[in-house]
């Protein structure tokens, strides 16, 4: 699988860190020409230097078609084509529905559902180009499956990307190109850890393979969509989070 991503060129939003900076880990470690934007340059080429393999930063902003016109053009310029689009950029500040100000509601809906959106629209000239068209959107089982209290708009955001998705696979399949989304459980990122150790363990007493899945669990499920091996596959999801939706109560999974 890993074969058929080599040299194909790849952009990943919100590639700086986190989920992010996994999927691009893994990417650029398969052979592909990695691309990583975040809102500040200087972020996302730190990453790139970090991960080396040729990866390189570029900054955008998901919420402004311009700037994502202008980071596509950044992507031609350096590597000749688009070939695989992943739509992982977001937000996830915590706010109550009952304090909740609409400006917190627009800003997680601007960036992770509208986000997405103009990300592809921004793309979809480039990747009609490609003979391996792939756009692998991060949603989340938090909205799709899950709830999880302060995060209504987060949980609305992800679940919208999945409707986008549905009918966005429809409208592109004629030049070749899948839309695929990858749904995370509980991933160990730098948000996480700043909460501490007892916030940690009670999250993978919840998950049952007892542990925090990675971001480069994220971005092998990625890949496979952006393989030739599922040329065949779109508008689907698969969730990566360790069976953590499984159990339906805490009772069952003790059991087990």
């Amino acid at each position: 699988m890993t074969t058929s991503l080599m040299g194909r060129s790849v952009l990943v939003t919100g590639g700086s860190k986190g989920i992010g900076k996994g999927i691009a880990r893994v990417f650029a470690e398969a052979g592909a020409k990695v691309a990583i934007m975040a809102r500040h340059f200087d972020q996302a080429q730190a990453a790139a230097e970090d991960i080396g393999h040729g990866a390189f930063g570029i900054a955008g902003d998901v919420t402004l078609l311009v700037s994502l016109e202008a980071a596509m053009a950044s992507v031609i310029k350096q590597n000749g084509a688009l070939d695989v689009l992943c739509a992982n950029a977001g937000i996830f500040p915590a706010a109550r529905l009952e304090e909740m100000s609409e400006a917190q509601w627009d800003e997680v809906m601007d960036t992770n559902l509208k986000g997405t959106f103009l990300t592809l629209k921004a793309a979809i000239p480039y990747l009609k180009k490609s003979d391996q068209g792939r756009v692998i959107i991060t949603s989340s089982i938090t909205g799709p499956v899950t709830g999880y209290p302060g995060w209504t708009h987060y949980g609305a955001s992800k679940s919208g990307q999945l409707g986008f998705m549905r009918t966005a696979c429809l409208e592109l399949a004629k030049y070749g190109i899948t839309v695929n989304a990858v749904m995370p459980g509980n991933i160990m990122t730098e948000g996480l850890v700043g909460n501490g150790e007892a916030y940690i363990k009670s999250m993978e007493a919840s998950v049952p393979l007892k542990r925090l899945g990675t971001p480069e669990d994220i971005g092998h499920a990625a890949l496979y969509f952006a393989s030739k091996e599922a040329a065949y596959v779109t508008g689907q999801t698969i969730v990566v989070d360790g069976g953590q939706i499984l159990p339906e109560s805490l009772e069952a999974l003790n059991q087990a």
